[in-house]
This record gives structure tokens, sequence and C-alpha cells, in this order.
């Protein structure tokens, strides 16, 4: 069964050929490791809640875009083995130096399918 790792995140409007410059290589990485697809989403209409929403739950600032992405794989442990893999990819090294954004407020989470279609 498929495995999906979803993540959210704000990235500073002006930072965004930045961020798609590190999101490209990482994706490179993440399929090279076994990673099916890789799908990064730049917010275009993302509404302000009235209880919670996308841009409360990573405290995003003004100026700042919220990124919705996630990560196919064919299984959870393919997906354990490619973060084990991709950590130790030298092509990696020093990337958290170079996040176009604060990496704190990221969210994130591991996700089994219920409706693919």
């Amino acid at each position: 069964m498929k495995y999906v790792d979803g993540f959210v995140v704000a990235v500073p409007a002006a930072h965004q050929q930045q961020y798609l410059d590190l999101a490209r290589r990482a994706a490179q990485v993440f399929k090279d490791h076994g990673a099916t697809r890789v799908v990064e989403c730049w917010g275009d209409d993302v509404p302000d809640g009235k209880l919670t929403d996308f841009r409360g739950a990573v405290k995003a600032e003004d100026g700042e875009i919220i990124v919705f992405s996630w990560i196919e794989y064919p299984s959870r442990e393919v997906r354990d083995h490619v973060n084990q893999e991709a950590m130790k990819d030298p092509r990696l090294e020093g990337m958290d130096q170079q996040m176009p954004f604060d990496g704190k407020r990221m969210i994130f989470g591991g996700f089994l399918p219920l409706l693919d279609t």
C-alpha cells in the first residue's frame, strides 16, 4: 500500500525561487532513493479560517505564502528507508542552513491513503 509524507510550511513570497531550487534538489534525492512522486504547491487561494487554518498552523507572518507538499512512496517501509538514505546523501549536506523558511514552523506527518482515485 502506498504511503505519503505531507508538509505545510510558510515561505516568504520573495524567496519563491530559492525555495523551488532547494525543493528540486531534495526531490531528486528522494526520488533517487525510492520515492515515486514529489509535489510542491505554492499557495494561491488559502483563506483565513474562523477557528483554525493553514496560516495559523504554521504561524505564517505577513508576506509569507503557504506551501503544501507531499512525497509518495510505495510503502511505509520504503519511506523509512528513503528517509534514512536521503539524510546521508551528500547532495543534501548543508541544506538545513539554506532553507528560505523557518523550519521550526513546518508541520508534517506520514499518512496511509484511504482513497486514491
